[in-house]
């Protein structure tokens, strides 16, 4: 079976077609292992395998967070491979910004699964406000709506300025008297640039969306 799966997977990549030109193909295969057991020997062939793995979360989907991708549990071994393609077609240093944003992620979750136990009086201010820029991240960057004719799909021109805007607004630092008036912040920021992923590139509403994150953002820095 591990023989099999690596054959069909490494079919994968930069490829020369009959007529001599070269092309690439893209090999997506999905594995349900029985119970959520990513120990059992297919899902484990199948991991050594591939070079990039999405996992679904039936948490997430609960939570009707769409798409339902863990971040947490998902991985690529492109990231680093491709970085001098980023360095060139995106921006210097994307690569290295999106590797902190996973750590956010990763670290927003460990101060949530703390407060879990101990309650917000369990965690500093310092570590709520990086759980609060955690969700954030999660709630207008890794979701998207598919019913929303802007939203549904995202140019890389617009994951840039959208990426580089979440980026720069997490890494502020903010004053916060307390943890309730960190929560109303970031509760705000949030509708705000969910309302600025629905408006249509150079409309009016979304320089509108854009003058109001600002303003709100540099109220409490």
């Amino acid at each position: 079976m591990d023989s099999s799966i690596k054959g069909v997977y490494e079919r994968a990549g930069i490829i020369r077609t009959n007529d001599g030109s070269i092309g690439s193909l893209t090999m997506i295969g999905t594995v349900s292992p029985a119970g959520g057991n990513f120990e059992e020997p297919v899902t484990q062939s199948t991991l050594s395998t591939v070079k990039d793995f999405l996992g679904l979360s039936a948490e997430r989907a609960y939570k009707r967070f769409y798409p339902a991708v863990d971040i947490l549990i998902s991985w690529s071994r492109y990231l680093k491979q491709l970085a001098p393609w980023f360095e060139k077609n995106v921006e210097p240093g994307w690569v290295k910004r999106v590797e902190e944003m996973i750590e956010l992620l990763h670290t927003g979750n460990s101060i949530e699964q703390m407060m879990q136990v101990t309650g917000e009086e369990g965690v500093t201010l310092d570590d709520f406000i990086t759980s609060q820029k955690a969700l954030f991240l999660d709630m207008v960057y890794l979701q998207q709506d598919a019913f929303d004719d802007v939203d549904a799909s995202a140019p890389l021109e617009r994951q840039k300025e959208t990426f580089g805007l979440v980026y720069e607004l997490v890494n502020r630092q903010y004053k916060f008297q307390d943890k309730q008036a960190a929560r109303d912040y970031f509760t705000r920021l949030t509708g705000l640039f969910k309302n600025l992923n629905y408006a249509h590139p150079d409309s009016s509403d979304r320089a509108n969306y854009l003058k109001q994150i600002q303003e709100l953002a540099e109220s409490v820095t």
